[in-house]
């Protein structure tokens, strides 16, 4: 277990304080990280990061550039963003920008850079203890990869007569069909045999029952641990195959046993795009993580409740945080969540919100993800309130580090991207503003990483504490115990600790009585105690804790 201290910074005469803790009696957060799967992630498209050479596009030397940004592992500065985990969409050889069409499983992409840039950065992150997980695309390939190239040059030598894997092993690996069945099927050019593909024509489905390709995927998971990454996030995850939950499982089951028998302690994370929960039985499988989508995206828990749609308010997600410990936990005591906000497929999160508290919301958002029980993830420049919806290409700009598009190391983005008007500065802006929404993601990271208990508690949702406007969560780990007491409306809100003297208590003392550890403000109001009663500012998180030792 490692402590470093972290400088924050406590002015009470702010107009505007955001500043992590900043109550009278509060001290700097010391930083408390245990070394286990429980992590905060940076989702990094590197195409849009950072650019080490000049031409426009990021790759891996310029992420290893920025990885002081992302985490540092210093106990002598605070300037790092606080996430101590990496998701690196795919990086993979690939005929496409976004790259998730791959060519071949064991090499970089070249506009990326090189395998030694990629082992240059894997021992950066290692210096800094940061874990690396890589996007693992497997439901299809490039039909530029070698095996579907031999595949169908197999298929127009035979003409009419049956193919035979024992002559052509690649036929096996796809599939294949002398009839246009139902679903996406393309015509292999020469021929007259069709190939599945549902995505996209480029990106043939494999056949993940068959025990060449499983083989061929068992050799790839150790190619990359033999490189030092932690583990795995799993695209498509439901469309192994598609409509069959639990053939998906049992798929999802063999890659879970295979890869732990190669790394016992990998951390695997899939993407199942149920929005309603249901991918709560592909926990079956015995995989660590599965993306919480349930609070995730424009539709999702976070931005209802904050948009005044969701009927419940705030004790909806407080009592939402614990259902799904039950929902989850069934079907594998282990699991660990992995919340969201947004990702590279969603409109990003600032554009949620519009009006009068549109940066109170977009804010508070990222408090009521990252401060959720388990893998955290945020999105890259999410933490600046990057703005981008509609086709792909807009949510996946350019990294906005300076406000000269043109300065060294700025990207290009997707070139088919539409220009897209920013609510917020750049880093270079937001950095020197207190106020600013880097900053406040800044401190609420600060806070996560400063309580193991936050990430990794049993939540007990409060129900006599919680209303529309509050909600109130008990976490425990081991010897510590956490209160989260969530406004999540616009006007100040009055907690009666009188009147919850039974339910409502950290250590056995009225909340009245203790100072919070950490308060997290997007406005300029401070919390107040008179008597028994709490006032707790409009959009804002008290954090109470205690360790019973």
């Amino acid at each position: 277990m490692k402590k470093r201290l972290l400088a924050v910074l406590c002015i009470l005469a702010m107009v505007f304080t955001t500043m992590a803790g900043c109550t009278s009696k509060d001290k700097a957060l010391t930083e408390n990280i245990i070394d286990d799967n429980y992590r905060t992630f940076y989702e990094v498209f590197v195409y849009s990061f950072f650019d080490s050479n000049g031409d426009g596009i990021g790759d891996l030397q310029g992420l290893t550039q920025k990885l002081d940004y992302i985490y540092d592992n210093d106990p002598s500065t605070s300037t790092d963003l606080g996430c101590n985990g990496i998701w690196l969409m795919p990086i993979m050889p690939s005929t496409t920008y976004h790259k998730y069409d791959v060519i071949d499983y064991m090499d970089i992409d070249t506009q990326y850079g090189s395998m030694a840039d990629f082992d240059a950065f894997m021992a950066e992150c290692q210096a800094r203890d940061i874990h690396v997980l890589i996007d693992l695309v497997i439901n299809h390939t490039s039909t530029e990869h070698e095996w579907f190239q031999q595949a169908c040059d197999y298929l127009r030598t035979i003409g009419n007569a049956a193919p035979d894997e024992a002559d052509c092993k690649y036929f096996g690996y796809y599939n294949f069909s002398t009839t246009k069945a139902s679903g996406v099927w393309y015509q292999v050019p020469g021929t007259d045999w069709y190939y599945e593909a549902p995505f996209w024509s480029g990106m043939p489905d494999l056949n993940l029952y068959n025990e060449n390709v499983r083989a061929e995927i068992e050799a790839i998971t150790q190619f990359w641990f033999d490189k030092g990454v932690a583990g795995f996030r799993l695209d498509a995850a439901k469309e192994y195959q598609s409509g069959a939950n639990q053939a998906n499982v049992e798929i999802l089951t063999w890659f879970n046993d295979m890869v732990k028998a190669q790394k016992e302690d990998a951390y695997i994370v899939a993407e199942v795009w149920f929005n309603d929960g249901s991918y709560d039985e592909y926990y079956a499988s015995g995989i660590d993580s599965c993306f919480d989508f349930q609070f995730a995206s424009q539709d999702g828990v976070i931005a209802q409740v904050l948009n005044g749609k969701a009927d419940t308010g705030a004790v909806g997600y407080a009592k939402k945080c614990e259902k799904i410990q039950e929902q989850f936990g069934q079907y594998n005591p282990n699991y660990i969540n992995a919340p969201f906000y947004a990702n590279h497929d969603m409109g990003r999160s600032a554009g949620y919100y519009a009006g009068e508290n549109s940066i109170a919301k977009t804010k508070m958002g990222h408090a009521m993800n990252l401060l959720m029980s388990g893998s955290a993830f945020l999105y890259y420049g999410e933490e600046l309130g990057m703005k981008g919806a509609g086709k792909d290409e807009n949510k996946r700009l350019g990294m906005m580090w300076y406000e000269d598009t043109n300065a060294e190391g700025m990207c290009d983005g997707p070139k088919d991207a539409d220009s897209v008007k920013q609510k917020f500065d750049s880093l270079e802006l937001q950095v020197q503003d207190e106020t600013s929404v880097y900053n406040f993601v800044k401190q609420v990271l600060t806070v996560r990483n400063a309580f193991p208990a936050i990430a990794r508690g049993q939540v007990e949702y409060i129900e006599e504490a919680s209303n529309v406007q509050l909600g109130v969560m008990r976490k425990t780990y081991e010897k510590e115990e956490v209160i989260l007491v969530f406004n999540l409306s616009a006007e100040d809100s009055v907690l009666d600790c009188a009147a919850l003297a039974d339910t409502l208590t950290i250590g056995g003392k009225s909340l009245s009585k203790v100072d919070p550890k950490a308060t997290l403000y997007t406005g300029e109001t401070l919390m107040s105690v008179e008597g028994d009663n709490i006032t707790v500012p409009a959009y804002s998180v008290l954090v109470y804790e205690i360790t019973n030792k």
